[in-house]
């Protein structure tokens, strides 16, 4: 499309403060460094105030800040309750662990009291002794059997200190204990009913709100005006939408409930702290206040660093997009190389700002484990104390200090799920500035007059237009254009001079600086946006297509319609019409499907003729008021151009149409020609006025006439010409071709091949164990095998830091039923000392374990993203043409599936394997210490383990089952960006919702059972804790009545089977991420493993050497991989010798660009041989092969990046400036380079937004001349010229063609005339062939299609 736009406001410099990564290549190091950061403000202060407003309201996206509850903004009135109750369960799930720590502290009571009353009375070898009661003597035997239990209390005198103790017979013991057993169980059932419903409604209500928040952005997106996605490329648009969404569902759901009971659980342990022993839980408080204070402000810091991880990654995203949606000139050009380093730079920033997050995450877990163990230290050494003094009790401290302890460890449970919360902010920030951002034109506003009746006169008064993203450059100043209703007008003139722009402006895809666009008096901009441009039908230049049906492509033309709601027989009828009147129904009735045919993503499916065609019926379906065809034949044939034209000149008859041409042939009926150069109109008047005038006009006709034998042949006799628009013409026919048997039975010679190909085919199995997926990672991150080293060694020793705690804790309380003070103070300060030593340990081990584990994960990430990125890269182009490899579900794959990997890396993994640790020391050394007992705890351990798996399990299968609706909808959605000009224009934003929501809603449907399950399961875990607990006191208990076991032996036991049990449990409730990793890191390995049967890393083949440029086909016969029903090449033999310059012509979608494709090798024939120098292609070293070719395209590939870095993309060798100069100044493209203010450093903005059709075309040109190539492909390389341009560039193609061989496609058959041969193409076969003169002189199909042009002249 024509349009003058400008360079893209550098899209990463504010992330760099300092030096890209040493690892990253220093090509785009360079590159990356080389875009300095331009303020909005700064690029329009040349302009006045009011002329740099509105285009600052057209570019600018206000900053967002985001706090938590920002996130639940979509949630209603029944949300609002769900969470409400969810959060007050998740409360309630909190507060059972203090709970159990009052039930704890008592039995610890009871036990010390215990067993000192029977280590006291063991002193007296069992005799009968006297007790005193209220100073009164009684025996202890006439006492029990006198008063019975009605006094149970007495003093025992304890040194002379009066400590208290309670006399407790065996079975009141056993009573007692049994009684707090049942607690536990109660507390248990109470917590596994409500964390099921805390953490399903959490994850119901996040899927559902995520959902939510992607329909938004989407919704938002499609309101937003042109100017922002010049800005911004539709591969970040898609990552915004497919991962950072994800981010936000992980922010909102299950880890918010996490975190609440965490939260919970640190309230209410100091509650009871403070009920039972506050002198003590005071002091303790200082520790708390100090981790908590340290907790939050490295978690703002991380969401800062999360926030600039994002933006990295986010803009590497539209770098991949772009390269995956132009593969076949990355695979043309060899570029794979330069790609990936500009991608890695970007992965680079990613994996920086990410590493100093999780590093920070490491040193606050680092400090968790400081807080807890101090804690222990602190606690113990003061409760000894407090107990000494009289002034507490055992179970009080006990109590206590376990609620102190309950405090650290919520905190430190809190930070890898407030990770995730920061993750959800830092990706909030950007998906809500686009969901808030005014737009500065706005489709979905209802505001703006809606005209009851329009005759369609349009006037451009005045107008002055500059676009946002090119301040520097008037496109138009002072234009007047005066366009009569139901009048056809035309716009000619060379690229760049503001055709384009002005359907652009007319479309209100920019605003005007000044002046008025009035439509039957009205400004445009009074009118309502979405009513204007139902009233308007575009065809572009290059045109759009949907991966959908053809039905379904060119029905998008009937929204906004009376017929948008007709019945489905009704519409078909329209669409068969709009068919039959573009000359598309002759090419759609060849497909087995016909009109239900799916034309792919972006209709690659298509040739470009076919989709003009299903574009144009597009157009014509709806009988718009005014139409507007920007070169809307330029892809087409000489003979559907003019079967066409007819139909869009019959679809002018009284309506208002806009037309901007190059072929000069197709406007000469139109009411009013407007000659423009520069924005500026030359002249106007009707054809035979201005070819009268001889001016400017009659130039560029001249320019396009063909040779005098044209009109020697306009009397000539009329031979038919076949209608067939393609090679589909079923099997037989291509039999009867091949001298075979038109049998019923008869297979043709590409069936027969294709059978071959199924047979030998073998499939892979791709259902992958888990340790092959664990193995997987670990050979791709062998490089930070060390770190891993570290991490691993640092999480077994965290490990034993448990069974040391048990030590220490089970040593600390039996002092504490000491009846000796002296020694009760000598062993508490001991193991305090020892609990503080622990404590500085873990501070250092979990800090190096968990920047260790970050480190190297965020290099495999980074690996990941970047090999994964190469493998797509690497694939040949069947491929990309299989539905499920859209450009939106790989481009998805590598900013999400790379993401989850992160739950097998980490925190997780460290949190893992410290886990296990946990379990097998504790279960080692419990049973060591307390065999009996330890085998009753441990044989309970399977439950939590299962319940933890079988959630792990039921995440996982999920993650299967959604990862194509993900897919799907995140390819929906990169679709709908990408195309963002035609679904505006067709007013598809309510459609392209209504599909989109119907994606979401599905998913969420199928995610709520997976939630229920995960949910249960987790459930499940969190009760069975609480009845090990309790079983433990109660066996336990036995053994310390019968005096078995001491009180060490017992909470050795207890602190390291039931706290590995908790552990365990801990563990898997990382069962989501791990769920997630499992499938991301599957279909990690089966990209990575996909070997494609081209190969562009197989460095095996013949490398070609004094290349000559002869090029033969053999009996070639071809179909696509994708479509193996619809045969496209039958038995093409066709020769070119060196040197030659060689022209295909026929039908659209005759098999002219398919050659092309199998000389480039995109694909393999069926059968038959290519051949270059007389050796099949196929022997040689793809790459090298390629080397010796250029190739440019029907529709021109530009990068993001600079002209001159694109044009050095056209050769791998280094070239000096003057080189580029020279093949720009032969491509007519170095004097509009040179005028722009930043030359040829000009930025070319995602896929060329930023230049026109025409520009775009003579720079690709440039970088196929600058390859030197021994073979020039030119598949309608002028099309989008205008007929100035293409004179001198068609010269300049002519010069480079010398000495070289050159093959081109051509519907403009002036363009070809001089070539050596020309190959008339019909039906997948040659069916004339000659030159120019000789084909004209059999008059047979050639002279047909010359004849058409000619009097279309």
């Amino acid at each position: 499309m024509e349009s003058e736009k400008s360079v893209l406001v550098s899209e990463k410099s504010s992330l760099l403060d300092s030096k890209s990564s040493p690892s990253s290549p220093s090509s785009s190091s360079s590159s990356v460094k080389s875009i300095k950061s331009v303020a909005v403000s700064d690029e329009f202060s040349h302009l006045p105030s009011n002329e740099a407003d509105l285009l600052r309201a057209q570019v600018d996206i206000p900053q967002k800040r985001i706090k938590f509850f920002d996130l639940y903004r979509y949630a209603d009135t029944k949300d609002v309750f769900l969470l409400v109750l969810a959060s007050l369960l998740a409360v309630a799930d909190g507060c059972a662990r203090p709970l159990m720590t009052v039930v704890f502290g008592t039995i610890t009571e009871t036990f010390t009291r215990y067993v000192a009353q029977r280590e006291y009375l063991a002193d007296f070898n069992g005799s009968t002794y006297d007790y005193f009661f209220n100073s009164t003597a009684f025996n202890s035997s006439t006492f029990n059997s006198t008063y019975g239990s009605t006094y149970s209390a007495y003093e025992l005198p304890y040194n002379s200190t009066g400590y208290p103790y309670e006399f407790i017979s065996q079975d009141e013991f056993q009573l007692r204990v049994n009684r707090l057993a049942l607690y536990f169980v109660y507390i248990g059932i109470v917590d596994a009913i409500i964390s099921y419903f805390a953490v399903y409604i959490f994850i119901d209500r996040g899927e559902l709100l995520a959902g939510r928040i992607k329909e938004a952005y989407l919704k938002a997106t499609l309101r937003q005006n042109i100017a922002y996605f010049d800005k911004l490329g539709s591969g970040e648009i898609t990552v915004r939408i497919s991962a950072d969404t994800l981010l936000i569902q992980e922010g909102i759901s299950e880890k918010v409930s996490y975190i609440i009971c965490q939260s919970a659980m640190f309230i209410a342990a100091f509650v009871v702290g403070f009920s039972r022993a506050f002198k003590l839980t005071f002091i303790m408080l200082a520790i708390a206040i100090f981790i908590v204070t340290s907790f939050f402000y490295v978690l703002y810091r991380m969401s800062i660093y999360f926030g600039k991880a994002l933006e990295g990654s986010s803009t590497g995203g539209t770098v991949a997009e772009e390269a995956l949606s132009s593969i076949r000139n990355v695979q043309a050009f060899g570029i794979h190389d330069y790609l990936a380093s500009h991608y890695d730079s970007y992965l680079a920033i990613s994996e920086k700002w990410a590493f100093k997050a999780t590093a920070l995450l490491g040193f606050i877990s680092g400090l968790m484990w400081l807080g807890v163990y101090s804690n222990d230290a602190l606690g113990f050494w003061q409760g000894g104390r407090f107990i000494r003094s009289g002034e507490e009790s055992v179970g009080g401290v006990v109590t206590t200090l376990m609620a102190m302890i309950l405090t650290t460890f919520a905190v430190s449970n809190i930070s890898p799920h407030a990770r995730s919360v920061t993750n959800g902010i830092a990706a909030a920030q950007k998906i809500y500035a686009t969901i808030d951002r005014a737009s500065a034109i706005d489709s979905a506003s209802v505001a703006g007059e809606q005209l009851e009746t329009i005759t369609g006169d349009i006037e451009l008064k005045n107008v002055k237009f500059i676009y946002p993203s090119r301040p520097n450059v008037t496109v138009l100043n002072n234009f007047s254009l005066h366009i009569p209703a139901g009048k056809t007008v035309a716009l000619v003139g060379s690229s760049g001079s503001g055709k384009s722009t002005i359907i652009g402006i007319l479309e209100r895809f920019y605003n005007p600086m000044a002046g008025e666009v009035l439509l039957d008096g009205k400004n445009i901009s009074d009118l309502n946006i979405k009513w204007l441009r139902r009233q308007v039908a575009l065809v572009s230049q290059e045109p759009t297509l949907f991966s959908c049906s053809i039905y379904e492509n060119i029905a998008h033309g009937l929204i906004g319609t009376e017929f948008e709601f007709a019945s489905e027989s009704e519409k078909r009828e329209l669409v068969r019409e709009a068919c039959r009147q573009a000359n598309a129904l002759t090419f759609i009735d060849t497909f087995p499907e016909g009109i239900d045919t799916n034309v792919g993503e972006r209709g690659f499916l298509m040739s470009g003729g076919q989709k003009q065609r299903i574009a144009i019926a597009r157009a014509i379906v709806s009988n718009p008021k005014i139409l507007l065809l920007d070169e809307a034949t330029s892809a087409l044939d000489t003979k559907s151009e003019g079967i066409v034209q007819d139909a869009l000149d019959r679809a002018s008859k009284n309506r208002t149409t806009i037309v901007i041409a190059h072929r000069l042939s197709t406007i000469k009926d139109a009411d009013k020609i407007v000659v423009m150069r520069r924005g500026v109109i030359v002249e106007t008047g009707t054809h035979d006025e201005l070819i009268a005038k001889q001016g400017e006009y009659f130039s560029l006709v001249e320019a396009q006439r063909l040779e005098k034998e044209k009109e020697k042949m306009e009397d000539a006799n009329k031979v038919h010409i076949h209608d067939e628009d393609s090679a589909d013409q079923g099997e037989f026919e291509e039999d009867a071709v091949l001298g075979l048997t038109p049998t019923k039975t008869a297979r043709s010679v590409s069936s027969i091949a294709i059978a071959e190909k199924e047979a030998n085919k073998k499939y892979r199995n791709t259902d992958y164990s888990l340790g092959e997926l664990f193995y997987f990672l670990y050979d791709l991150s062998r490089e930070e095998s060390r770190y891993n080293l570290i991490g691993t060694m640092g999480s077994l020793l965290t490990g034993l830091a448990f069974d040391a705690m048990g030590i220490f804790m089970g040593r600390s309380i039996q002092a504490y039923g000491s009846t000796d003070p002296e020694y009760m103070t000598r062993q508490v300060a001991i193991y305090a000392g020892l609990f503080f030593m622990l404590a500085c340990i873990q501070l250092v081990v979990t800090t190096t374990t968990l920047t260790s584990f970050s480190y190297s994960t965020q290099k495999l990430v980074r690996r990941i993203r970047l090999g994964t990125f190469r493998n797509m890269m690497r694939q040949d182009i069947s491929f990309f043409d299989r539905d499920e490899n859209t450009t939106g579900s790989l481009t998805s794959m590598l900013s999400q599936d790379a993401q989850f990997v992160e739950g097998f890396g980490g925190t997780t993994f460290g949190q893992v394997m410290n886990s296990m640790m946990i379990i097998i020391t504790g279960v080692a050394l419990s049973l060591a210490v307390a065999w009996n007992l330890a085998i009753v705890c441990i044989a309970c351990l399977p439950v939590v383990l299962l319940a933890g798996f079988w959630r792990f399990y039921v995440l996982s299968v999920f993650q299967n089952t959604t990862k194509k609706s993900n897919e799907r909808a995140g390819s929906y959605a990169c679709e709908a960006a990408s195309a963002i000009r035609t679904v505006l224009s067709l007013t598809r934003e309510e459609d392209v919702m209504s599909h989109y929501h119907a994606i979401i809603e599905a998913q969420g449907l199928k995610a709520k059972g997976a939630a229920r399950k995960s949910a249960f399961f987790y459930g499940i875990a969190q009760g069975v804790q609480f009845f090990i607990l309790a079983l433990a006191f109660w066996y336990g208990s036995t053994f310390i009545r019968r005096g078995e076991y001491t009180l060490f032996q017992f909470y050795v036991t207890y602190s390291t089977v039931i706290v590995g049990a908790e552990s365990a449990g801990i563990m898997f409730a990382f069962s989501p991420d791990m769920g997630k990793a499992k499938s991301a890191t599957s279909n990690i390995k089966k990209m990575l493993e996909t070997v494609p049967e081209i190969d562009v890393w197989d460095e095996s083949g013949k490398v070609p050497t004094d290349v000559r440029g002869d090029v033969e086909f053999e009996n070639v016969h071809f179909r696509y991989p994708t479509r193996p029903q619809v045969p496209v090449l039958r038995g093409l033999n066709l020769k070119v010798k060196q040197g030659q310059y060689v022209a295909l012509v026929g039908a659209s979608g005759c098999g002219k660009s398919t050659t092309i494709g199998l000389i480039e090798h995109f694909y393999n024939p069926l059968s038959g041989r290519i051949l270059l120098d007389g050796q099949d292609i196929s022997e040689f070293n793809i790459n090298r092969y390629r080397e010796q070719i250029a190739l440019v395209q029907q529709e021109p590939t530009l990068y993001s990046g600079t002209i001159r870095e694109n044009i050095q993309l056209g050769t791998s060798r280094h070239v000096t400036d003057e080189e580029i100069y020279s093949v720009c100044k032969e491509a007519n493209i170095h004097d509009f380079i040179m005028s722009l203010p930043d030359g040829y450093d000009t930025r070319c903005g995602s896929k060329g937004s930023l230049l026109s059709g025409g520009q775009k075309q003579r720079i690709a040109i440039a970088r196929a001349l600058i390859r030197q190539p021994k073979v020039l492909l030119l598949d309608e390389a002028t099309s989008a010229l205008d007929s100035e341009s293409e004179k001198i560039v068609q010269a300049a193609i002519d010069a480079a063609a010398k000495g070289r061989t050159t093959i081109a496609i051509a519907h403009r058959l002036f363009t070809i005339q001089n070539a050596d041969i020309i190959y008339v193409f019909e039906a997948g076969q040659v069916a004339e062939q000659g030159t120019h003169q000789e084909l004209l002189a059999k008059k047979g199909l050639y002279y047909q299609l010359v004849k058409l042009q000619a009097a279309g002249m």
